[in-house]
C-alpha cells in the first residue's frame, strides 16, 4: 500500500508562510484557506516563496474560473454525470480517503466538450475534497477502470487538464492512482502518459494486477464494476 504519511514541512517555513498569508487573509477573508493547505502547498512548492505565489494564484483561478459557482445543477455537470463515467463514491479506501472512481470505457475522446469535461473535472475534485477528514487524511484515492478499454476512450487531453488541475491548484490532494482491469493496448498510452508526471507523482501510481492486490487499498465491491 501506498505510504499515507505526507512529509512534515518545518515549523519555521510554515510559520513564515502563513504570517504572510495571513496579510492577504486580513484584507480579503474569501482569500483564506487553513492549515492543512498551506502546508499541502508548502510540500509541494518546497519554499515559503514558492509556496506563497502557489496560493495567491490558487486563489485567483477560484475567483475567475467560478469554481464556487459551478454545482450539480449546472446543465454540462449533469450531462457528465448521467454518464456514469466518473463518480465520487460513498465508501473509502482503507486509510479513509474518499475514492473517485473512473470507468473509461464510458468515455469517448471524441465526443467531449474541451470546456464543459474540465468544469466537471473540478466538480468532481472539490466534491472529492470536500469529504476528506483533514485532519486524519487530506488526500484522495483515484481509480482508473481500464475494464474494456479502448482506443477510443482514450483521451490526453482529460488526462493532461487533471495533472495540470492536482499539481496547481490541487498540490498533495492525491493520496494515491490506482490503475485496475489495464490491458496491453493501455502500454502503450501509458508510455506518452508516464514522462507528464513527475516523480513524486509518478510514485503514487499504482498498477493493480489481482483482486487480492486491490483489497490492499479498499473493499472490491465498494467499486462499480464489482457490483452485481
Amino acid at each position: 500500500m501506498a505510504n499515507s504519511s505526507p512529509a512534515e514541512v518545518s515549523k519555521k517555513d510554515f510559520d513564515d508562510l502563513k504570517q504572510r498569508c495571513q496579510i492577504i487573509f486580513d484584507a480579503d477573508p474569501s482569500q483564506r484557506v487553513n492549515d492543512f493547505a498551506i502546508r499541502r502547498f508548502l510540500r509541494a512548492f518546497k519554499t515559503v516563496n514558492d509556496a506563497f505565489t502557489a496560493i495567491i494564484k490558487y486563489n485567483n483561478w477560484r475567483r475567475e474560473f467560478g469554481v464556487e459557482k459551478i454545482s450539480e445543477n449546472d446543465a454540462g455537470v449533469q450531462a457528465e454525470l448521467a454518464t456514469g463515467k466518473i463518480k465520487v463514491l460513498d465508501h473509502r479506501d482503507h486509510l479513509g480517503r474518499p475514492i473517485v472512481y473512473l470507468a473509461a470505457k464510458l468515455h469517448v475522446a471524441a465526443e467531449r466538450d474541451r470546456d464543459e469535461l474540465t468544469r466537471f473535472i473540478v466538480f468532481v475534485l472539490e466534491r472529492a475534497c470536500s469529504r476528506c477528514e483533514e485532519e486524519i487524511i487530506d488526500n484522495i484515492c483515484i481509480v482508473f477502470d481500464l475494464q474494456d478499454f479502448a482506443l477510443a476512450n482514450m483521451d490526453y487531453q482529460f488526462v493532461k487538464s487533471l495533472i495540470w488541475l492536482l499539481g496547481k491548484y490541487y498540490p498533495e490532494r492525491l493520496g494515491t492512482c490506482l490503475i485496475i482491469n489495464s490491458s496491453y493496448l493501455f502500454s502503450g498510452c501509458w508510455t506518452v502518459i508516464r514522462p507528464w508526471l513527475n516523480e513524486v507523482t509518478a510514485s503514487k501510481v499504482t498498477f493493480v494486477n489481482s483482486e487480492d492486490q486491490l483489497r490492499g487499498y479498499l473493499i472490491p465491491e465498494s467499486l462499480p464494476c464489482f457490483s452485481p
